[in-house]
């Protein structure tokens, strides 16, 4: 297999990796994400990043094989999404960019797309793609925790359904813009994480009144913002598990993310009763990655 780039594009950040048989053999970070280029700055973004591990020019193109929102309607080149219940990537469905540079073959992988309820992935149907060819013939439920979670049913290697909670906004947007952050502080407190989330599972109709509560008591008994902070990410979990209970319920549940954020949710589902098992977000991009590039070659 010849060398290739794969290539993790969000709206804050570009990643990306030199593969070789055996795995990566080089890393890029950028802060360039999809949110802060036009469409004709991809292309010199990726160079900045990878053009040390482009091929010469009298060798051929080097296949970059990229996911997320580098497909977005904003981004590089719109990739349309696929409709599910379908596996959760395709080598068929990659989108080719033309670019300037001969020595790029840059192809986009779609994301996934519900009709109803409507619902729209990009870059999290790599990561399951991933997941599952680290774990072949798993049925059951993926949760990918992060700004905008997802919790996702497979069965016999598709997609059949998911659905997004937008917990990680939502925190930031409260703990960070509401009048909540003058209650807010760095630290955390696990006490104060289980005691929201069993105040949101047992009662998620009085969400609302439970998140001024920590402003008042705040204001009326000292609440430490450390306590606060960690309460208040309990209560939006704990909002996020109570809505997607029909995924969880008598389910086998691995998570994929980042390994604090993701604790927090296997501790929350411990609660729960479920054990869940933690996988590396990077992991699994890239051997959803490798796996498209594979599939490109049979």
């Amino acid at each position: 297999m010849k060398p290739w780039i794969a290539v993790d594009w969000g709206t804050s950040n570009l990643r990306a990796w030199a593969m070789g048989p055996d795995g990566p053999t080089a890393h890029g970070e950028s802060p360039k994400g999809m949110g802060k280029l036009a469409p004709h700055e991809f292309e010199a973004a990726l160079l900045e990043l990878a053009e040390p591990w482009l091929a010469p020019k009298d060798a051929g193109e080097t296949l970059v094989l990229a996911c997320g929102m580098v497909g977005a309607r904003q981004g590089w080149r719109e990739a349309t999404y696929r409709a599910v219940p379908c596996t959760p990537t395709d080598a068929h469905g990659l989108i080719r960019v033309a670019t300037q540079d001969p020595r790029l073959d840059v192809r986009i992988a779609p994301g996934l797309s519900q009709s109803k309820p409507a619902d729209v992935m990009r870059g999290e149907e790599t990561q399951l793609a991933g997941a599952l060819a680290l774990y072949p013939g798993f049925d059951g439920v993926f949760c990918l925790p992060g700004t905008h979670s997802k919790w996702a049913h497979i069965s016999a290697g598709e997609v059949v359904s998911f659905q997004t909670y937008m917990t990680g906004e939502l925190f930031a947007l409260l703990s960070g813009q509401s009048v909540l952050r003058h209650s807010m502080a760095d630290g955390w407190d696990d006490t104060a994480f289980d005691e929201g989330l069993s105040e949101a599972l047992s009662r998620p109709d009085r969400i609302a009144a439970r998140l001024f509560s920590l402003r008042a008591e705040g204001l009326l008994h000292a609440l430490p913002g450390a306590h606060a902070r960690a309460r208040l990410s309990g209560l939006l979990i704990g909002i996020e598990l109570a809505g997607a209970k029909p995924y969880w319920l008598g389910q086998p549940v691995k998570l994929i993310g980042a390994s604090t954020l993701s604790a927090s949710y296997a501790r929350a589902l411990a609660t729960q009763g479920l054990t869940a098992e933690i996988l590396d977000a990077t992991a699994c991009t890239l051997a959803g990655l490798a796996g498209l590039r594979l599939n490109l070659e049979t």
